[in-house]
């Protein structure tokens, strides 16, 4: 049988706390599963703002999508999560990445490093942290047993490899670098994803539990008239056509009957049943989620 869809919504935009209160009270309302804030500078804190999520809802589980690893130092990121885990009654999904912009850590003043120097931070944060939340004598402790939740983002294949063996959840970006790109990123296409699924699975096939497989949705519209909708991800990617972007897997647009088949149809190629997507298209997607749970 496959995996029942959760959906999450990536919240963006800093604002008062009044503000913040109601959007999340709304996304509850709307259905979504769990609440996520990104980590970037210029943004939301995460940890107080996942804290203050679960006091302004009951529902919804609450993570970080995904914490810049590079920000973080495991001792202290520990006391942070595990502080959060106690404060939302053990709510919380923590998501981890390595971090991609140069200009935050310069700002910031740490390292960046280069991709192999940044996995390698990830990985040595992702098993000390393993090693003190999983260890009774750990303060503060965590409100979840035997563990947090952990979801790691990857398309490498030394970060694939980290989360078949790490993860609760395997976030796929749908993307990769692309230096010639005006965006820096070139979205997967189906069969370069297929791929990259296929991979994590060998590397994961010793498993005991199977992960939850979690996708991001780029770029999501309801709609009679896909051309207009996509014309911004086509002056941002010039390289694809029309008929190529409605194939992306990140890449959601069309009526809403086609939008819940790609949905089903992804799930039963690639195995996403978690996905997400971002705050500016948080009402759009409440139709589509609504559907895929009546069938």
């Amino acid at each position: 049988m496959p995996r029942p869809f959760r959906f999450g919504v990536n919240l963006l935009n800093p604002g008062s706390a009044a503000e913040w209160r109601a959007k999340c009270r709304r996304a509850e309302e709307l259905g979504y599963d769990v609440l996520l804030v990104p980590d970037h500078l210029g943004w939301v804190a995460p940890f107080p703002a996942l804290v203050a999520a679960a006091q302004a809802t009951e529902r919804p589980r609450v993570g970080t999508f995904v914490l810049n690893a590079g920000f973080h130092r495991p001792a202290l990121l520990a006391r942070e999560a595990a502080t959060t885990d106690a404060l939302t009654d053990g709510r919380l999904e923590l998501g981890l990445g390595t971090g991609y912009v140069r200009e935050e850590h310069e700002s910031a003043g740490l390292p960046f490093g280069s991709p192999a120097e940044r996995v390698d931070h990830l990985r040595r944060t992702v098993e000390e942290l393993e090693r003190l939340l999983g260890s009774p004598d750990h303060r503060p402790a965590p409100a979840q047993r035997p563990r947090i939740p952990l979801l790691i983002g990857a398309n490498g294949d030394r970060m694939l490899r980290l989360t078949a063996r790490h993860a609760d959840i395997a976030a796929f970006t749908g993307a990769r670098p692309a230096a010639g790109n005006p965006t820096g990123l070139a979205p997967l296409t189906a069969d370069e994803l297929a791929e990259r699924v296929a991979r994590y699975r060998e590397y994961a096939a010793d498993r005991a539990e199977p992960a939850e497989l979690n996708l991001l949705i780029q770029t999501l519209a309801v709609t009679d008239d896909p051309a207009a909708a996509l014309g911004p991800l086509l002056e941002r990617q010039p390289q694809l056509t029309l008929d190529q972007a409605l194939t992306l897997p990140i890449v959601l647009v069309g009526t809403l009957d086609g939008i819940v088949a790609r949905v089903r149809a992804q799930r039963e190629r690639f195995g996403f049943s978690y996905l997400t997507v971002l705050e500016p298209d948080m009402e759009t997607f409440a139709p589509v989620m609504a559907a895929l749970r009546e069938a």
